[in-house]
């Protein structure tokens, strides 16, 4: 199931079938898996009990919620991509209590992937795909990555290049931010391969970006979810399952699974890449940690 022998993957497994689509994130805390999906023409964030298997609401209509991650508090930091009548924005999920914090709206399009980084700084991706797919109003269209600062609360765009930022993911220094564009693909009757479908690297310089660079190109499909492992590299969702690159941008392999939305490492030693698909949810079993 891996072209190479880095990171081995020892078993894939099916752990559940189910409606499943994006945001997966794992929490040690409760060996659960959260993930976003679409039922009844609304989004719900669900809860996967690992133990049991056993799969529940945890969010009933979460605004076109999107990506997701824990920040340090342990609580879900989400992307709610927005309606026509509500706004887009980043939000906070308290999982004891179902609470539901606004973190930042203003001036959003559909927030896509986030990511917490040690300083409590919220790096996110903000593509246009409400407005190309209807359900945003074009007077939002844009396609940036933003920076949250945790202290002020104020939000300010970092990058402007990418056609359409997409996933995202920090080196295990957080010295590099890693932004999957994934312009090829513009709506479900809308992919041109000419357009970008390539994974891109800055430096992260204080509460800025500098020295862009390409990292990977030419992702089979298109690029989604990123994710980064203690060696530093870097896992993206590709038409094939799940592709692996060392830091210097040299393939490693496949995880094979077609379908792949996105992904999460997580497991007890943190050796278990949970990856959803539109009707089920994967475990990966690697040689390999989540940073």
């Amino acid at each position: 199931m891996l072209a190479e022998t880095r990171p081995l993957v020892m078993r894939l497994e099916l752990v559940v079938e189910t409606d499943a689509h994006e945001g997966p994130v794992y929490a040690a805390d409760e060996h659960a898996l959260y993930f976003t999906t679409a039922r009844g023409g609304r989004v719900s964030i669900m809860r996967l009990d690992l133990a049991t298997r056993s799969v529940s609401v945890a969010r009933q209509d979460a605004n076109n919620a999107n990506g997701m991650v824990l920040d340090r508090e342990g609580r879900l930091v989400v992307c709610e991509q927005g309606n026509f009548t509500e706004p887009a924005r980043i939000s906070r999920l308290d999982r004891g209590t179902g609470e539901v914090e606004a973190l930042f709206e203003e001036g959003l399009s559909s927030p896509n992937d986030v990511v917490v980084a040690a300083d409590g700084a919220i790096w996110f991706t903000d593509p246009s795909y409400g407005v190309l797919q209807g359900f945003r109003p074009r007077s939002v269209a844009a396609d940036r990555v933003w920076r949250l600062d945790p202290e002020s609360g104020e939000a300010a765009v970092v990058a402007t290049s990418l056609d359409k930022p997409n996933g995202l993911a920090l080196s295990p220094d957080e010295s590099v931010l890693y932004v999957a564009d994934s312009g090829a693909i513009h709506g479900p009757e809308d992919y041109d391969p000419d357009r970008p479908r390539r994974v891109v690297a800055f430096d992260v310089a204080g509460d800025r970006l500098a020295n862009e660079r390409l990292f990977a190109d030419e992702i089979p499909g298109f690029p989604d979810g990123l994710k980064v492992d203690t060696a530093g590299r870097v896992y993206v969702s590709s038409a094939g399952g799940v592709l692996v690159f060392d830091p210097d941008g040299a393939p490693v392999g496949e995880i094979e699974l077609p379908g792949a939305v996105n992904f999460t490492f997580g497991g007890s030693d943190g050796d278990v890449l949970y990856i959803t698909r539109d009707d089920s949810v994967w475990a990966a079993h690697v040689l390999a940690k989540g940073a």
